[in-house]
């Protein structure tokens, strides 16, 4: 594993100007507003020069309007939304300002002990600001000719708060906050804002959860390999985050096969969120994009490094990354064919690692946009290091759009996958089913 390389914000913002990719260095408080595709984001999301010195630790916080809440005799419903602003560490050891939700249910929790949280981990929203889970709950859809922004993640939370526990939502690195790239895919950013968040969701004013409430990890594809990060790296980066269960959804752990699972499908511009997370964490991979990106390539960076779920399925949905390079090669061949890019993409794999408390990691036999067997691989590996692996393949026909076999088990799995959490929440043991992993496809 190469070593950790330590940047200052020049580096990252000349770096990504270098191919045209948006990077927004630290501003003011009275600074002009950040627009987006025709978004203002708030002035919330503009991170202060100085951030605290503890991960987790609340930089600020305000009340957040949920476009769907009703009255209710115990407050609205389904419960009482606060913005979150916290501090948070990067691949490359820097202090990162992350921005979130932290919901309070309005319903009992029925499960014993005190009300436990989870943080939910959102599936790909993009890498434009406006595109941030945090902005979805106030906004579930965003329509305004420049950009179309849907907060699909906002079902998966709804359902945990009708369940009675906390949710606690992270945008991740970047995505909201205004100071720099989301560095999509990234495992340790994405882990450590997970973390991060639990941490920062006791210091909300009126929160009831504390530092005895169990802990439990939601997230699907880009979410579930956040998840399955997270559990990972928890016992040496938050062992203060005891976890009672993590959900993965077709985690994505082997980016090489991810990598050619989405070209040229409808979210092919994925590849393009990845190339600018990437070289926003290393900028020693600069000249070797700068060398296989053609100008169309270069511009496609640029323009996705704004955009949305939406705006890439509509402008960049079934493109062959072989239009972006110079030789006509696929980025999969120009990965294959580059060590410092493999050494790179293997530093994010995911499953070296055993996970702390038990996990249930489910994928769709018929997936092939984050492949089915990579995930498959995920369970494999941490059944071998001894895990408590709870397995459950979805079983989908294949209805030859890669978009709806990946989202499919979404919404087939939500209900089991909320049960089985708040199961482990509630103190009930798991049952780990790696020993009937290789009958299960």
């Amino acid at each position: 594993m190469p070593p950790r390389r330590y940047l200052t914000a020049a580096a990252v913002v000349a770096a990504a100007s270098c191919l045209g990719v948006q990077a927004v260095p630290a501003a003011a408080a009275d600074s002009a507003p950040v627009v987006s595709r025709g978004v203002t984001i708030p002035a919330f999301y503009t991170p202060p020069a100085e951030l605290p010195a503890a991960d987790g630790a609340l930089i600020r916080s305000e009340p957040l309007p949920l476009a769907l809440s009703l009255p209710g005799l115990d407050g609205p419903l389904p419960g009482r939304a606060t913005r979150l602003m916290y501090r948070s560490t990067d691949a490359n050891g820097l202090p990162v300002a992350v921005t979130g939700a932290y919901i309070e249910p309005a319903a009992r929790w029925k499960g014993g002990g005190p009300r436990p949280l989870v943080v939910v981990a959102p599936g790909t929203m993009g890498q434009g600001d406006q595109c941030a889970a945090s902005l979805g709950l106030e906004h579930p859809v965003t329509l305004n000719g420049q950009t179309v922004t849907v907060g699909y993640e906002d079902l998966s939370v709804y359902r945990l708060l009708a369940s009675g526990v906390a949710v606690a939502v992270t945008d991740y690195a970047g995505l909201g906050a205004t100071d720099r790239l989301h560095t999509y895919v990234n495992r340790v950013d994405e882990a450590h804002a997970v973390l991060d968040a639990a941490r920062a969701a006791r210091s909300v004013e009126g929160a009831s959860v504390t530092a005895a409430s169990r802990v439990g990890l939601y997230g699907y594809s880009q979410g579930g390999g956040a998840t399955a990060a997270a559990a990972e790296l928890q016992p040496s980066y938050a062992p203060d985050v005891a976890l009672a269960g993590t959900y993965a959804g077709a985690p994505p752990a082997n980016l090489t096969e991810v990598t050619k699972g989405i070209d040229g499908t409808e979210l092919a511009g994925a590849l393009g969120w990845s190339l600018n997370g990437f070289l926003q964490t290393d900028p020693e991979l600069r000249p070797i994009a700068e060398a296989h990106l053609d100008a169309a390539g270069k511009a496609a960076l640029a323009d996705l490094s704004t955009m949305c779920v939406g705006d890439a399925i509509l402008h960049y949905g079934y493109a062959r990354s072989t239009r972006w390079t110079t030789d006509g090669e696929s980025l999969s061949d120009i990965i294959a064919a580059t060590p410092a890019l493999q050494d790179f993409l293997d530093t994010q794999r995911i499953g070296r690692l055993e996970p702390a408390g038990p996990v249930r990691v489910a994928t769709g036999t018929s997936d092939n946009l984050v492949p089915h067997g990579q995930a498959r691989q995920l369970a494999v590996d941490w059944c071998r290091k001894g895990a408590d692996v709870t397995y459950k393949p979805v079983l989908l026909p294949n209805v030859v759009s890669p978009l709806l076999n990946h989202v499919g088990p979404l919404a087939a799995d939500l209900d089991p996958a909320v049960s089985w959490l708040t199961d482990r929440l509630a103190g009930k043991p798991a049952a780990s089913n790696c020993a009937t992993l290789p009958l299960q496809p």
